[in-house]
């Protein structure tokens, strides 16, 4: 799994973090879908990786997405920020339109 981050959105990360958070994590939110499987690809933003976290491949910033999750991801994917939300998608689908700053802060 790889991802590459767009340097405005990697502009925006850098602008929310500080020293203790300095880890991506690609998440998949079920809270209010109803099961496991309705949910969307989303990401936060952490201070430590978990027995459960895998590596994602990313040039830009240390990134991880937990074991049983990683199915909802694609093989490629981007990561951009377009002054309001941040916007992941795949060569062949749009995750995650809308993204909210507010969502990404843990």
């Amino acid at each position: 799994m790889q991802l590459k981050i767009t340097e405005n959105a990697l502009d925006k990360i850098e602008s929310l973090t500080n020293k203790e958070v300095t880890i991506l994590a690609l998440t998949y939110d079920t809270e209010g879908c109803g099961c496991g499987v309705n949910g969307m690809p989303t990401f936060s933003l952490i201070n430590r990786r978990e027995a459960n976290h895998i590596e994602v491949e990313c040039d830009q910033y240390d990134v991880v997405v937990h074991n049983q999750e990683a199915t909802f991801f694609s093989k490629e994917m981007k990561l951009d920020y377009n002054g309001a939300t941040f916007r992941l998608t795949s060569p062949n689908e749009m995750l995650n339109p809308f993204i909210h700053i507010n969502s990404v802060i843990v």
